[in-house]
């Protein structure tokens, strides 16, 4: 009989899509308890999943022994602090991007776990699991995709005012950065997905759309450390959204759809170079095996994880590529230089890239 695990969440923000995502799994999890500040939201998520208990105390759900999960989906700014608690508490751990507000917070939570006792942390990346995507992946896999080129990404979204009317948004102190960091990291992170860390960036950023203190959009040039050049851009004033990302090898082209946030879903464009090979590509793809995607999937394989003891399907590691990215690119803006990876130990923004002034401001809070 499959075992239950038993998951405590902190938030009822994003929380909500988390708590779909357990509901698909109802084999696999189930949520006794849910912790906000916010009453109202809180306890309107607790009667719509039917979670038998609402708090507003995170300490409790640190304290009890009935608990295999924290689910931590809260401001950014909390999730070093709660994910620590939750291990040392002997839980395992979901958290919500973006994981941590610098590498050194990483590389510390890495120390936590190695003394933890096998729990377990996973950072969300929820879109690395649409079909789309995952049949790129098996044709990479194959041998059918060949050398890498060129990957081209977008996120090209619209927020205005009321998005920023929630008060932790748009401030380098409790959002810790802007699209780069809360938006595109989605779809860096599927670069990295695919081609593995990067190798150096070259990024301009600017504040263009809303008055926030962070961007809202950039572009970067990037080299991987396969060898291949990635173009990304993003903006939250684009007031048609789309998003796109674009993989040409030698011997394919794969496209997604531009569908804002589900573009790694089907249905991808796959274009080989010669007919023979075009009929190996769509005989491979004929054979796929579609799964759930999205959390349902990140969380479905988490499980699997946890029973037989394994890594889980993102970790941390994961979170530390995409969050170097995010680093380095700060980095580039504010020095006008390309900026190498990996981000070590007596790099400048190692223990933050929050701009000097952010982080007086953050420390007397």
């Amino acid at each position: 009989m499959t075992r239950k695990l038993r998951v405590g969440v902190l938030g009822a923000g994003i929380a909500e899509r988390h708590l779909t995502g357990f509901g698909w799994n109802s084999g696999l999890f189930e949520v006794p308890v849910l912790c906000s500040l916010d009453a109202d939201r809180g306890q309107r998520l607790c009667e719509e999943h039917k979670i038998p208990e609402y708090t507003q105390d995170a300490e409790s759900l640190f304290a009890r022994d009935d608990l295999d999960i924290i689910d931590i989906a809260t401001p950014p700014s909390s999730h070093f602090e709660l994910c620590r608690k939750a291990i040392e508490s002997g839980k395992h751990v979901i958290c919500e991007k973006p994981l941590f507000g610098s590498i050194a917070e990483v590389d510390e939570m890495a120390k936590i776990l190695a003394r933890s006792n096998g729990r377990k942390l996973m950072p969300i990346f929820q879109y690395r699991y649409g079909s789309g995507l995952q049949k790129l992946k098996l044709l990479i896999e194959r041998g059918l995709a060949g050398k890498p080129f060129l990957t081209t990404i977008e996120t090209h979204w619209w927020r205005g005012p009321d998005y920023y009317a929630v008060p932790w948004r748009g401030k380098w102190a409790t959002e810790l950065g802007g699209g780069l960091l809360g938006h595109a990291i989605h779809a860096h992170d599927m670069l990295n997905y695919v081609h593995g860390p990067c190798a150096e960036v070259f990024s301009y950023g600017a504040t263009l759309v809303n008055p926030i203190e962070v961007e809202d959009t950039a572009s970067l040039s990037v080299k991987m450390k396969n060898g291949s050049l990635a173009t990304l851009s993003m903006t939250l004033g684009s007031r048609k959204e789309i998003s796109r990302l674009r993989f040409c090898f030698s011997n394919l082209v794969a496209e997604s759809i531009l569908e804002p946030y589900t573009m790694g879903r089907d249905p991808w464009t796959f274009i080989a170079g010669t007919e023979d090979h075009q009929a190996r590509v769509d005989a491979a793809l004929a054979g796929y095996e579609a799964k759930e995607d999205g959390y349902t999937r990140q969380f479905e394989l988490f499980h699997r994880a946890i029973v037989e003891e394994r890594d889980p399907p993102v970790t941390l590691q994961d979170a530390r590529n995409s969050l170097e990215l995010v680093t380095a690119a700060y980095h580039s803006q504010r020095t006008g230089r390309p900026t190498p990876m990996p981000i070590t130990a007596d790099h400048s923004l190692y223990g933050s890239w929050l701009p000097e002034e952010a982080r007086t401001s953050a420390a007397g809070a």
